[in-house]
C-alpha cells in the first residue's frame, strides 16, 4: 500500500508543532508544507483537473458573499482522492489531529458537508468569515477544526487567493497565507476565527484555485442551536459593502435552517440554479 502521509516526519515534530499551534495568533493554527507524500498530492491534482469530470455533481456556492464550487460527492471523486479523503479520516489520522490541536475525540465529516474539492475561477472570492458551528444534519455535532490542503502549482502573488486571518474583532489582518501546493493549514474553529480570501481572484482564465477542505467534530451528545456561516466586511470597506454583506448574511442564516430541518441541501439548490440559467 502507498504511503499518503509521512506520519514517522509528522510525529517527529509533534512537540513544536503542537505548541505552535497553541501559540499561533490570531487564533490556534498551523501551517504544514509538503503536507502529503508527493506523488499522493500530484495524483490528488491530477483527478482535480480531469476534462471529464462531471460539472453536474459540484455544488455552485454563489452569493453575495461567495463565489465558488464545490464537490462534496465521495463518489464523484477519483479513486486516489477517495483514498486520501478516507486516510484524513482514519483513526490515525485523528488521533495525529488531536495531538496537535488539543481537542479529544474527533470525528470525521462522512457528508462532508460544505468541504470535499473547492474551486475557484477567476473573478472567485470568499468574504471574511467565521464558520457554521453545528453540523446542518448532525445538530449535536459541534465544528472543532478546519483543514485547508491547496493544489495550486506556479501561484502568483498577484493573483491573489491569500487566506486572510484576522483578529476576533475584524479590526486587522494578522496573517495571510499563498494557497501553494500541498501547503495545508489547519485551524481552530470559532465563533471568533475570522478567515476569508475577499479579493477576486486575478488569475488568467483556465487557472483556478483549486483546495480539498475537510472539517472535524466533536460529540457533545445534545443538540446545539444552530449558528450558521457569519459573513463581516473589513472594516475599510463602503458602507454598501457592509450592508450587502449583512443582508447577505440574513439570507444564509435562514438557508442553514432549511438545510438542518428540510431535505433541502447543497446539491439540491445547485439542481435548481442550475435549470434556471438553461
Amino acid at each position: 500500500m502507498t504511503d499518503i502521509l509521512d506520519y514517522q516526519n509528522l510525529n517527529s515534530r509533534l512537540t513544536s508543532d503542537s505548541l505552535n499551534f497553541s501559540q499561533a495568533l490570531p487564533f490556534p493554527h498551523i501551517v504544514i508544507d509538503d503536507f502529503l507524500v508527493r506523488n499522493q498530492a500530484e495524483s490528488l491534482l491530477s483527478e482535480f483537473t480531469k476534462p471529464a469530470r462531471d460539472g453536474g455533481n459540484w455544488n455552485q456556492y454563489i452569493h453575495y458573499n461567495e463565489r465558488k464550487s464545490g464537490l462534496t460527492r465521495m463518489d464523484a471523486m477519483g479513486p486516489v482522492t477517495q483514498s486520501i479523503i478516507n486516510e484524513l479520516s482514519s483513526d490515525k489520522f485523528l488521533k495525529w489531529l488531536s495531538d496537535i490541536s488539543g481537542v479529544k475525540r474527533l470525528l470525521a465529516d462522512p457528508d462532508l458537508d460544505g468541504g470535499g474539492l473547492h474551486e475557484i475561477k477567476p473573478g472567485g472570492f470568499l468574504n471574511m468569515h467565521t464558520d457554521f458551528l453545528s453540523h446542518t444534519k448532525r445538530p449535536h455535532w459541534r465544528r472543532e477544526l478546519n483543514l485547508l490542503l491547496y493544489l495550486n502549482k506556479d501561484w502568483r502573488n498577484d493573483w491573489h487567493g491569500e487566506l486572510e486571518l484576522w483578529d476576533d474583532q475584524m479590526k486587522s489582518q494578522a496573517l495571510s497565507i499563498e494557497p501553494f501546493f500541498n501547503r495545508c493549514v489547519i485551524f481552530h474553529t470559532t465563533g471568533k476565527s475570522f478567515h476569508g480570501h475577499p479579493v477576486p481572484l486575478a488569475c488568467p482564465e483556465g487557472v483556478t484555485r483549486k483546495s480539498l477542505a475537510l472539517y472535524y467534530f466533536s460529540d457533545t451528545g445534545a443538540p446545539l442551536k444552530l449558528v450558521p456561516t457569519h459573513y463581516k466586511a473589513k472594516p475599510e470597506e463602503s458602507l454598501l459593502h457592509h450592508t450587502l454583506v449583512a443582508m447577505d448574511r440574513w439570507l444564509v442564516r435562514g438557508y442553514s435552517y432549511l438545510k438542518r430541518y428540510t431535505p433541502i441541501n447543497d446539491r439540491f439548490l445547485s439542481k435548481l440554479m442550475r435549470r434556471k440559467s438553461d
